[in-house]
């Protein structure tokens, strides 16, 4: 931008600005109509996905449905269909981080759930024609398309939502995972047990994420810049706040400094802590309806709803943590960096600490084993105001190409989480092996923990304010 160019759009925000100082951005805006859109649609993604970690059980199991004609399959190994999901996811990441930051999100959120929502509406044709590897491509799939969804889900909290409100607002965006995944868990037991059967629960999730797929088309926008109804006062406060101007978040297209954010100390630690909470989530998610099923020996419908609890305690304790980590901060009682790791240490280390103590309870006492599995999930709601949006303070222009890089690499985490719970647990009813996928678990929470408390940071990185103006391939620092 050339200095007249920077000079007028200072002439025009001047007054915007100094109007905000004296009148307060509304309480509930355009913004945050923004962030429940993005929300509700990682809750529909998520409850999507989940569903077939319940519905695997009614696929291949006669005794779970009322109704004899529901169709039944011989699937071979459950643990490879429930991970080639994240074959595909793991590709398109760093390419939608990218693709948000130089074009915006908007059509690739809408593109991506559409053609995800087709794939899992066909599930029931899939399986009937195609079988095990009918399944595990169309996973796959699906996977790929929800590759771009936290890349520009980030991108959009980057581009919507002010600092002062990043740890709420941003943790009540990334609640649609585990409340989207109760409700799925939830959705997929009752109706798989009931006469309408499994296939019913993903056209169910298939009308739902058609309607999400409208009402972004008409509703969603890319940035504050580009809304055609939000107020001069909202505007100025979301921009000033993130240090923006409409200039950048609409015409700049900006050249992501790969060298810099490649050789980024805290981009490593936040890649790595962030590989272990998918690591323990990922075990979570796949394997406590198996361990519910057969250790604990629930039926269906009930371990759907013990299934659920422990994300139904996550999604609940998001609020309280968040809250709590925008006070700290916006109080300036600590640090940015020092309350990403306060609380990315309470959910990594107190999830470890439950995992351990449950090694110790003996599976018949079932009320106390419950009780340590939902905190273990539960409390894992405190890195929501961790590492979740340390993306958006190491770097707001480039956040969604950060989220794109690292959720990429730590979902192989995802990947090998099930398959580890297979090569481990041979027979799905021996406790004491179950106790050993736990204790990895744990292990694998406390040594990303550390490496995020020694490495990881909350400082806007030197190497955001690099940017290249429209291919001109001139770098230069972008006023704050």
């Amino acid at each position: 931008m050339g200095l007249m160019g920077f000079q007028s759009r200072n002439l025009y925000y001047s007054p915007v600005i100094q109007h905000t100082q004296n009148a307060k951005a509304p309480v509930f805006g355009v913004r945050h109509l923004q962030v429940f859109l993005l929300f509700t649609m990682v809750f529909t993604a998520l409850g999507f996905n989940v569903t077939l970690s319940v519905t695997i059980v009614a696929m291949t199991d006669r005794s779970v449905t009322i109704n004899p004609n529901v169709p039944i399959y011989e699937l071979q190994s459950k643990g490879t269909i429930l991970s080639a999901f994240f074959w595909g996811y793991v590709w398109p990441q760093v390419f939608a981080g990218y693709a948000a930051t130089r074009y915006g999100a908007k059509t690739f959120l809408i593109g991506a759930m559409a053609v995800q929502t087709l794939l899992g509406v066909l599930i029931p044709f899939t399986v009937a024609h195609f079988g095990f590897i009918g399944i595990c491509i169309s996973r796959a799939l699906q996977g790929f398309c929800q590759g771009f969804l936290f890349p520009s889900l980030t991108h959009q909290l980057g581009r919507w939502v002010p600092k002062e409100e990043r740890s709420r607002l941003g943790a009540f965006a990334f609640g649609g995972v585990p409340l989207g995944i109760v409700v799925g868990m939830l959705v997929a037991g009752v109706v798989s047990e009931s006469w309408f059967g499994w296939p019913l629960v993903f056209y169910l999730y298939g009308g739902l994420s058609a309607l999400w797929c409208i009402t972004f088309w008409f509703f969603g926008f890319n940035s504050p810049g580009e809304h055609p109804t939000i107020s001069d006062v909202e505007r100025c406060y979301i921009e000033h706040s993130l240090g923006e101007g409409e200039k950048e978040n609409s015409q700049l297209h900006l050249k992501i400094p790969w060298a810099q954010v490649l050789s980024s100390v805290p981009v490593w630690a936040l890649l790595i802590t962030q590989s272990g909470y998918i690591y323990c989530t990922s075990t979570f998610l796949s394997q406590i309806p198996s361990y519910m099923s057969h250790v604990m020996r629930f039926n269906l419908g009930y371990n759907g709803l013990l299934s659920a609890l422990p994300f139904f305690v996550l999604w609940a304790l998001s609020f309280v943590f968040s809250f709590s980590s925008d006070f700290l901060i916006n109080r300036g009682l600590v640090p940015v960096g020092t309350a990403r790791k306060i609380f990315n240490s309470i959910g990594l280390f107190g999830c470890a600490v439950c995992l351990i103590a449950l090694s110790f309870v003996d599976t018949n006492r079932v009320k106390e084993s419950v009780i340590l599995l939902v905190l273990a999930v539960g409390i894992l709601a405190s890195c929501m105001s961790g590492w979740s949006i340390n993306h958006i303070d190491l770097s707001p222009k480039y956040a969604g190409a950060l989220m794109g890089l690292t959720n990429g690499l730590a979902h192989i985490a995802a990947v090998l989480s099930p398959l580890v719970t297979q090569l481990i647990v041979k027979d799905q009813t021996n406790s004491h092996q179950w106790v050993v996928v736990f204790l990895v678990a744990a292990t694998v929470a406390v040594i990303t923990a550390i490496i995020f408390i020694a490495f990881g940071s909350g400082e806007v990185q030197s190497w955001n304010d690099l940017a290249d103006h429209s291919g001109s391939g001139n770098k230069k620092n972008i006023p704050q």
